[in-house]
Formats: C-alpha cells, sequence, structure tokens
C-alpha cells in the first residue's frame, strides 16, 4: 500500500493519538489519559509506532519493555525506562476510516520485527473484551492464572509467545513458566497492559482490535 506507511511516534502525533485512545476505550473505562500514555512512550520510544494512511492519522501502537508474566497498571504512569528481554504490546488502535484492510496485523508485524532487531525473547500483551481467539491465531498462548491489575476488568486475560527467530533453520526456546510470585502478582507491579476494544488493535486479521490488548 503505497498510500501507508509506519513510523517512529512523534510530539506532533500526541493530540490525535490521545482523541483516538479516549474514543476507543472512554465507554468501556479502560482509557489511561495523556500523561500515562507519554509515559509508555519516554519507556521505549523505540518500540511505539503511528500509522500513516491515506495522507492522515491512521492508528498507534504503544510497547515498551516488561518483565514477563507482569503488565503494567492502567492507573499508574511508568517512572523507569525499559529493560528487560520480554517487549509488552500495550496498546494498538486503528482508526475507524482506516479498517479492514488488515492494517493491524501490519503493525503487529512491524512490532515483531522490531523486537527481533533489539534481540527481545518474548512478547506480550494483555486480551480484553474477549479478544484471546485472535490473539491465539497469532501465537499468544493464555496465561488466566497471572494476576493483573484492577483497572483491567474482570475478564482481561495475560497472554505471551517466543518472538520466534527470522533464520528458519534456528527455532525460538519454549515459553518459561511464571513463578508463584508472578502468578499472584497483583499487577500493581512495575509496567502496564493490552487490549481491544471498539476500534482498537481489533483490527489484526481484519478485525478489529484494540490492545490493551484487545486485539
Amino acid at each position: 500500500m503505497s498510500d501507508t506507511r509506519i513510523r517512529l511516534l512523534q510530539d506532533q502525533d500526541w493530540g490525535e493519538l490521545v482523541t483516538l485512545e479516549e474514543h476507543t476505550y472512554a465507554a468501556s473505562g479502560l482509557s489511561e489519559g495523556e500523561t500515562a500514555l507519554r509515559s509508555r512512550h519516554r519507556a521505549s520510544p523505540s518500540t511505539c509506532f503511528v500509522l500513516e494512511h491515506a495522507g492522515g492519522f491512521g492508528g498507534y501502537l504503544l510497547a515498551l519493555s516488561y518483565p514477563l508474566f507482569r503488565c503494567p497498571d492502567l492507573s499508574l504512569a511508568e517512572e523507569n525506562e525499559a529493560q528487560g528481554s520480554n517487549l509488552h504490546l500495550h496498546d494498538l488502535v486503528i482508526a475507524e476510516r482506516a479498517r479492514g484492510r488488515g492494517l493491524a496485523h501490519r503493525m503487529h508485524q512491524h512490532l515483531e520485527e522490531a523486537g527481533r532487531a533489539a534481540s527481545y525473547q518474548t512478547l506480550s500483551l494483555v486480551a480484553v473484551h474477549g479478544s484471546q481467539a485472535l490473539w491465539a491465531a497469532l501465537g499468544y498462548r493464555a496465561r488466566p492464572y497471572i494476576g493483573l491489575p484492577a483497572s483491567y476488568g474482570a475478564e482481561a486475560v495475560y497472554m505471551a509467545k517466543p518472538l520466534e527467530i527470522a533464520a528458519p533453520s534456528r527455532r525460538s526456546a519454549p515459553l518459561p513458566e511464571p513463578k508463584q510470585a508472578d502468578a499472584n502478582a497483583s499487577a500493581r507491579t512495575v509496567f502496564r497492559r493490552s487490549r481491544p476494544a471498539t476500534g482498537a488493535l481489533p483490527l489484526l486479521l481484519g478485525f478489529q482490535y484494540a490492545t490493551r490488548a484487545s486485539g
């Protein structure tokens, strides 16, 4: 698609990003506000992207390094820079006018490429609004026993997968099992989420997702 490209998030994008995030998540109580959103970007600016489509703002993706089997709290801003071998897909939203073209899937592929280039070993997210099956189709495995912050609601599910190595002759290592402390963590622990909401990542596979990782 010559009229579509993915680039790093820049200062001039915040107005449209915040508007789209609020439109996508406010009704479900999952909107986190500009301060928290900007803190996710500050934690890992090299893994936060914007989709340009047909000459305008077509969506965004926020990802940051976060300990495997833990996630950011939607009600809290990040206080530290990202570190570690797990890349957490916090949010992926496609604008309504750009949906139905497989662009969420394309952005997810872009994130995988960036993650491999930066030597991340795993990808994770928090599926909301019943989007687990959509993420499972992309290789994510549900970990329903992992505790999540209350800010995600009662039905959110933590999911993760190994970040496959590009070379066909090599195989990625299996995902490690969580320690008991991770399984019991309330997720007011260090970082934050991913989900699908109306118009968010649920766009992956031709659907419409949002990751707080709703898809």
